[in-house]
């Protein structure tokens, strides 16, 4: 005799029910203790190494720089590829990692990376600063305060400001906080290069005295018998003041510093990235949660250091807040609970309606009991309440109420035949047990390609698996160890009227005259079914494809690029005409700006932008979604109008792994020539599609620069060498620096210039006076020519080859795939005429979509073995396994009926969905199918055990059909689960009527049934 797990439970309730008190009291604890977050933590499998060679020219830092780096760079294990973007003297390198690599396995990875390119820093040209590394890129900072300063210099403001980040520094759950907009204090020695001359003045000695002063060195330890006495020198410098006094002797007498050049305190010229909050100059304290922190915790934390802070600061000086995801994360959890909250409804209302008061209410404990076990095993896990679990929470009640329902069911059905309590308690495990829990296994295994595609995406949906798993697992001990137990104290018998039967319902008349119908024509059923699965394979064309959903948050980005050579000055000018534009808009609740960088990681999937003098970036955050619609349709047409010479891009936020430009096309080759060639082709024939917008590309335009041919015969002659002349030129027109001063915690650099007039103006420098050693000057047009050349201020490569990206927005309504698919036909031709060794590749959210996809179709083998086993083992038949596979596909009728009606995309989401779906209608089938061989066993012939097997599993699983498809509804509305549910509801809805109806007839065709030339009056198995 097999075991009985309910009939165990039943002999032990004391024991069954110490363990249900626990399970609640864990489960509320563990709800309380979960951590929140906006979306799950995914690893941005992304590394920056960055390395300057100040002075040299872009084709110099290419071969001597970036191509050593990518050269080594290129032996990095589970590399997927390589980008670097070069300047003239600097080279940024993203090292970017497989999908598939995992969150250990990068950690090495980045150690193994440091270590490699150190073995070649030998080989380096001399004066390389770096190679430094970033891997923290992935950070998110979802705190962002902004100060603001009325009376304040900004060093003063900046005082503050770092006071309040060193008190933010100890709150709890605070991992980092960037410090956003600060501009670095200089002080500024400026000077006449004709007045040094005549004065007798060696430029270089007078540099080399100022270090010398200040610079910091032992002067050594007297010992005596007591005591150890360190000697100090003065002559420090501690402020611009020290500077000015300085005395230094010429030709026998002293002269003051600030007799012979200006001193004056400033900021970094050129000035650094700014930061401005609705128009105003600020600075920025954007603060980085822990892994694993709760966000509302933390927001809340803040907020408290925050008053306390605030009200010990000076009347002038405003903190803003900027960026709040507490708020955000507080929001959607809210709406989230809402809506699971309301699925509980709407199942519970399925249930009590169908089963009555008493059936209704042992299944309306199973969800608690079930989802205070799922919080607590959550809480074990390590798996947050966000978006994906959230939503997985949701879609994983709609069915984990289907091994409850078939419980009470039976024991209805068993308590009406007579049984008493416990032996209809025990009936459903001894029937139903393992069909059910091949059922949940199979369900189960839909979602593993959810749960192991190797790629950001996968990850990024990975406690969607998790959570359901979970759930369907609990769900099942609930079933047979919980709900016979309940069903014992709650249940009773269904009363009959004396001397009346009870007659069958008009929608179980309905079904089984339908199904008698099917059975009789059965192969046109089976052809018909056959015949719309076709329809629907067809129609799939027609469904847009998508990858993931736009944000349903109130942001967005704009863009506000300039040419590639444009200045942090032209940056700020017109960012501040936009900062004036966005005044008094009714639709803006507040806005930041970024001048000479893009936004910091506020929100986990953004595509951050590298800091650029010509790019800025905007976040502004609307009054509410529909506020945000109508904002980005005005500052589109401002953009458009208003600043035509820009490549900007107004654009809500992304959900899933970050993108950017959701059209892109990458344009590869040796030559930069011909890869500038093919790209304008390339984008003409992008510009043709009406659908796209917006076309640029990410570098092509040459800009200006002066190249100085010094006559080095003629130099030489004057005594003068090409390293004396730069550095002449250097401190000239840049400024170098000399030495620095120590103030307070700061080190200000000292920084040695020509003055403003001499620094400044093209025209004057040919007449610049170059000092030679004997205390003369020459004007640098004597010896030297000037020309203006092109060349180009940046170079993207990938993987070690010329990369040249042209990317494009889309029209609102339309999705990058629709454009992409319009454009292949003459892309495509384009292609076939490059030449060799030149290629193009479709880049953007194709690419990404195309991936990730890919990563999940890598694992439905393993998902089709795992079903396949398990049904094996259930079935124990070719022909029944054969039958129940035939099922699952067909699913797919209502999917493509439901995303059409509904206009919802096929996304990387609904792909989700269609799998998982595969699980379900499964499970159903296998139960049917194991329903129809007990009804066999128990005498009856094939068409009559079809029948009855089929009308005994009716109402369970129309029950668990209706109670997923109505759970669904809450979050079919959203942006990100609406495409999933519209599909599951679909899918679930048509295949359970194929389960109902084409199994039982494709049953009956199979093994030859044929029906009874005098059936028996339709008895009243189950009443609808």
């Amino acid at each position: 005799m097999r075991f009985n797990l309910s009939e165990w439970a039943l002999r032990h309730r004391s024991v069954v029910v110490y363990f249900m008190i626990i399970a609640v009291l864990a489960g509320l604890a563990a709800y309380n203790r979960l951590g929140r977050s906006e979306d799950p933590t995914f690893v941005i499998k992304t590394m920056v190494v960055q390395a300057a060679w100040p002075g040299a020219s872009i084709e110099d830092t290419l071969r001597q720089v970036t191509e050593r780096l990518e050269r080594k760079l290129q032996e990095t294990p589970k590399l997927d590829f390589l980008r670097s973007y070069t300047t003239a003297g600097v080279t940024t390198i993203f090292v970017n990692l497989e999908g598939d690599t995992t969150a250990p396995e990068v950690a090495d990875i980045w150690y193994h990376v440091r270590n490699s390119v150190g073995d070649i820093r030998h080989t380096l040209p001399a004066g390389i600063v770096g190679p430094g590394f970033n891997d923290d890129f992935g950070d998110t900072f979802g705190i962002i305060y902004g100060f603001t300063a009325d009376g304040f210099t900004h060093r003063e403001l900046r005082d503050y400001v770092d006071a309040v980040r060193s008190r933010l520094l100890q709150v709890p759950d605070v991992s980092k906080i960037e410090v956003l907009g600060a501009q670095d204090e200089k002080i500024f020695v400026e000077f006449s290069i004709k007045e040094l001359a005549s004065l007798g003045i060696d430029r270089a000695a007078l540099l080399a005295a100022l270090h010398a002063q200040n610079v910091v060195q032992p002067a050594g330890t007297i010992q005596t018998g007591d005591e150890r006495l360190s000697v100090r020198v003065s002559g420090g410098f501690e402020s611009e003041r020290d500077l000015r006094e300085l005395n230094f002797a010429v030709g026998g007498r002293l002269l003051r510093l600030a007799d012979i050049a200006e001193v004056r305190r400033g900021y970094a010229d050129p000035p650094q990235p700014f930061f401005r909050v609705d128009g105003a100059p600020a600075i920025g304290l954007a603060i980085a949660m822990r892994d694993g922190g709760d966000i509302l915790a933390l927001g809340k934390a803040v907020k408290a250091a925050m008053a306390e802070l605030t009200a010990n600061l000076p009347i002038g000086i405003e903190p803003m807040l900027v960026a709040d995801q507490a708020v955000t994360v507080e929001g959607a959890i809210s709406e989230f609970m809402t809506s699971l909250w309301q699925a509980v409804a709407i199942i519970l209302a399925v249930s009590f309606i169908s089963l009555g008061v008493r059936p209704g209410l042992v299944i309306a404990l199973s969800i608690p009991l079930t989802l205070a076990v799922v919080f607590s095993i959550m809480d074990l896990s390590g798996i947050d309440m966000q978006r994906i679990s959230l939503g997985a929470l949701i879609i994983a009640l709609a069915l984990l109420v289907d091994d409850a329902m078939t419980t009470t069911d039976a024991m209805l059905s068993r308590l009406a035949e007579g049984d008493g309590k416990v032996e209809a308690a025990t009936f459903a495990f001894r029937t139903y047990a393992f069909a059910m829990l091949a059922g949940t296994l199979v369900t189960i295994a839909g979602f593993v390609p959810v749960g192991f595609a190797a790629s950001s995406a996968g990850e990024y949906t990975f406690s969607l698996f998790a959570v359901v798993a979970i759930a369907l697992v609990v769900s099942w001990f609930v079933a047979v160890l919980f709900a016979p137990l309940m069903g014992v104290a709650i249940l009773k018998v269904p009363e009959k009227k004396a001397g009346e039967d009870e007659k069958p319902g008009f929608v179980f008349r309905t079904y089984r005259n339908l199904l008698t119908s099917a059975m009789r024509a059965r192969w046109l059923t089976v052809g018909g079914t056959v015949g719309l699965f076709v329809v629907a394979l067809l129609a799939m064309s027609l469904i847009p494809r998508q990858f993931f959903p736009s944000s349903d948050r109130p942001e967005l980005m704009v863009d506000l690029g300039l040419p590639q050579n444009a200045s942090i000055y032209a940056s700020d000018s017109v960012a501040r005409r936009f900062d004036a534009a966005l005044k008094d808009d009714p639709d803006v609740a507040r806005w930041s700006t970024y001048v000479g960088r893009g936004a910091i990681r506020f929100y986990l999937p953004l595509d951050v932008q590298l800091p650029n003098e010509f790019f800025s970036q905007a976040v502004i955050v609307a009054k509410d979604v529909a506020a945000r619609k109508r904002l980005q349709e005005k500052l589109e047409r401002l953009l458009a109008d208003e600043f035509p010479g820009l490549v900007s891009r107004v654009a809500p936020l992304e959900l899933g792994p970050p993108v950017g430009w959701p059209v892109q096309y990458r344009v590869s080759g040796p030559d930069i020539g011909i890869i500038r060639e093919i790209s304008l082709k390339l984008a003409a024939i992008v510009a043709s599609n009406p659908d796209a917008a917006s076309v640029n590309y990410d570098w092509i335009e040459p800009t200006r620069q002066v190249r100085i041919r010094v006559d080095q015969n003629e130099a030489r002659l004057l005594g003068l060498s090409s390293e004396a002349l730069a550095g002449v030129l250097n401190t000239v027109i840049s400024g170098r620096p000399v030495t620095q001063v120590r103030d307070d915690i700061y080190l200000v650099d000292v920084i040695a210039r020509a003055r403003e007039e001499q620094r400044v103006s093209l025209a004057t420098l040919r007449h610049l006076q170059v000092p030679l050693p004997g205390g003369r000057t020459v004007p640098l047009g004597q010896f030297a020519t000037f020309e203006y050349e092109q060349d180009q201020p940046l170079v993207w490569r990938r993987d070690r080859v010329p990369t040249l990206t042209v990317q494009a927005d889309v029209k609102p309504g339309v999705l990058p795939d629709t454009v992409v698919s319009a454009l292949a036909p003459g892309i495509d031709a384009l292609a076939g005429t490059l030449p060799k060794g030149y290629r193009i590749a479709v880049g953007g959210t194709v690419e990404e979509s195309a991936k990730s996809q890919a990563s999940v179709m890598a694992v439905v083998p393993v998902m089709l073995l795992l079903m396949f086993t398990i049904l094996m083992l259930q079935l124990q038949s070719f022909q029944r396994l054969a039958l129940v596979l035939t099922v699952g596909p067909l699913g797919l009728i209502g999917v493509v009926a439901a995303l059409l009606v509904s206009g919802r995309p096929l996304g990387f989401v609904a792909i989700l969905g269609i799998l998982a779906l595969l699980g379900m209608i499964t499970k159903n089938a296998v139960i049917l199918i194991g329903q129809i061989e007990a009804e066999r066993a128990a005498g009856k012939d094939v068409w009559q055990a079809a029948v009855d097997a089929s009308s005994a599993r009716f109402r369970p699983i129309m029950l668990t059909a209706i109670s997923t498809v109505l759970g669904m509804i809450p979050i079919a509305p959203t942006v990100f689960w609406g495409p999933m549910a519209f599909a599951i509801m679909g899918g679930l809805l048509v295949a359970t009527i194929l389960t109902l109806v084409f199994l039982p007839t494709l049953y009956v065709a199979w093994f030859g049934g044929k029906e009874p030339e005098a059936a028996p009056a339709d008895p009243a198995t189950v009443p609808a």
